[in-house]
């Protein structure tokens, strides 16, 4: 699939990363991806492949601070994952200024945002705040981002013992962990060191009250994921249909699997059930 590597910056003067993938054949949308905090947009080929197989085109940014990005902005690995001038809110507003770039470019595409854990979390505040860039919403590994309902403890901590390796929480695939250790573009220090206490509290918030727009919204999580789990997601599923007046809001939850549905055991599994939605929500174009 043709890939083109691409620019921006943003408004603190940040050269973003980000890489084009083009649909095969007629395009039918376009998603823009977001990854989660300590890895890179590189760890969603096998997911990419698939959404340009079935006729989108996939932005897919490095987020401030992290792949790419956060090595052209520190010029070097040493401060990946910190976020830089600006904080969460340029990072927010960043992914926004992407969002723009991809409605000039494809103004007649519908727009897909799927986001991954903080990636997600990006996301909800993205359709809070411009409901009408977007045409659906695909959040994986997610939670209602309150101080409840996301986990502050450890994340591996139901696996913490003598043998763990200390990524049990991403997946149960083994060679997973074994990747994301050896992957020079990814860091395993916690959310919460690496932006500090006053930034991760801007992670907090509850989807917009009136939303003015009823997006469709998929929520795929784990049964053992611990950044939420079920019972988190089905909140935050709630909290769309009551507070944002969604009315077509569909919750998954995948047996036995943990944060990375992408990487999971059952990964082939949760990329049919993203693609037969994508199927029923933004229809192939003849």
């Amino acid at each position: 699939m043709p890939v083109r590597t691409a620019e921006f910056v943003d408004a603190y003067g940040i050269a973003i990363v980000y890489d084009i993938h083009e649909a095969v054949g007629p395009a039918r949308g376009v998603v823009q991806l977001l990854h989660g905090v300590g890895e890179h947009a590189g760890r969603y080929a096998r997911t990419i492949a698939m959404l340009t197989d079935a006729g989108f085109h996939v932005y897919a940014d490095d987020h401030r601070g992290h792949g790419r990005t956060g090595i052209r902005q520190y010029g070097g690995p040493e401060k990946l994952g910190r976020l830089g001038p600006g904080g969460l809110r340029a990072a927010v507003a960043a992914c926004a200024q992407l969002t723009a770039i991809i409605r000039d470019e494809h103004p007649d595409l519908p727009l897909v945002l799927l986001g991954h854990s903080w990636g997600s979390f990006l996301a909800q505040m993205m359709l809070n705040r411009h409901p009408e860039h977007y045409d659906a919403v695909v959040l994986t590994g997610s939670a209602l981002r309150t101080p409840t309902d996301l986990n502050p403890a450890p994340l591996n901590a139901r696996w913490k013992g003598p043998e763990a390796h200390g990524l049990e929480w991403l997946s149960r695939d083994e060679a997973v962990w074994a990747a994301f250790r050896d992957d020079p573009l990814t860091i395993e220090v916690p959310l919460l060191k690496l932006f500090g206490p006053v930034e991760a509290a801007r992670l907090y918030g509850l989807p917009r009250r009136d939303l003015g727009r009823d997006v469709p919204v998929l929520l795929m999580v784990g049964r053992d994921d611990p950044v939420g789990g079920p019972r988190s997601v089905h909140k935050l599923a709630e909290a769309y249909r009551r507070r944002s007046g969604l009315t077509d809001v569909t919750t998954l939850v995948y047996a036995d699997a943990r944060h990375e549905l992408f990487n999971e055991l059952q990964q082939d599994e949760v990329r049919a059930d993203l693609r037969s939605w994508l199927d029923a929500h933004i229809p192939a174009r003849t």
